[in-house]
């Protein structure tokens, strides 16, 4: 009993360690004053000063729409990557699985810097493409490790009876495979798009002129000090990935309990 009043005192001690400066960023982004140390009272100013900046507005829209672009095309890649690597055998699976990891354990400035030498040998130019591709390729991976949970979790005989009564293999992918693993796909979107979002390495080292996204503004905002505007921006991003984390840990435990009701109706 001892040592579980302990552990659970050592995790209260690590998740305020961990909260508490997310929580004061968010409380003071509402501060009228621009003092990260004094409360003089509650205000909405600093959020529209925010909207009215030109360089924060157009960051935005680069970071939502190299976030959407990428996530639709990581998902479309890993999806058909997903089932390609699933319906192999032995050693050739465990191959491609390990290569499969290795974007995902890789840190982050290595694949960056990788990625910028890749476009300066190939002479490519740096701005809105190279940032898009760049987070497709860290993206896709996390896809299909999404999806492959699913696909190992479907009955191979549903593929081989639809086929059995005469449909088509693109017609059995249509309407046997995908429903089935389409709690993963979207699992995958969501967390490709939450990823994109976040990232701020890869986007350092490889945009180009006139192309950034708002991990790199603050960064450079917070070079020539720290404004309440930053405050408003960080409680901002953080509000919409806790809404998408939110969103995927509801949809995964309705899933869940959606088979179990299934289960239980069946026996």
């Amino acid at each position: 009993m001892v040592r579980k009043y302990l552990s659970r005192i050592y995790m209260t001690i690590i998740f305020i360690f961990l909260y508490a400066p997310i929580i004061v960023l968010a409380v003071f982004s509402f501060n009228e004053s621009k003092s990260r140390g004094n409360w003089t009272g509650f205000t909405l100013k600093w959020y529209v000063e925010l909207f009215h900046d030109i360089d924060i507005r157009s960051a935005f829209y680069y970071t939502i729409l190299i976030a959407i672009t990428s996530a639709v095309i990581s998902t479309l890649l890993g999806t058909i990557a997903a089932i390609g690597i699933n319906s192999m055998k032995g050693k050739m699976k465990s191959i491609m699985l390990n290569v499969n990891y290795l974007p995902v354990v890789n840190p982050d400035i290595v694949t960056g810097i990788s990625l910028m030498i890749l476009y300066i040998s190939f002479n490519i130019r740096f701005g809105f493409k190279t940032v898009l591709i760049s987070h497709i390729v860290f993206n896709t991976p996390y896809v299909i490790l999404s999806i492959l949970p699913k696909l190992r979790q479907l009955d191979v005989h549903m593929t081989e009876a639809a086929m059995d009564l005469g449909a088509t293999p693109i017609y059995a992918l249509r309407k046997v495979i995908l429903p089935e693993i389409k709690p993963g796909i979207i699992t995958g979107f969501l967390m490709a798009f939450t990823l994109s979002v976040d990232d701020f390495i890869i986007s350092y080292f490889t945009k180009g002129e006139g192309v950034t996204n708002l991990s790199i503004v603050i960064y450079s905002m917070a070079r020539r000090g720290v404004r309440p505007t930053i405050n408003a921006l960080s409680t901002i991003m953080l509000t919409v990935v806790l809404l998408l984390m939110i969103l995927i840990n509801k949809r995964s435990n309705g899933v869940e309990k959606s088979k179990k009701k299934r289960k239980s109706e069946v026996m």
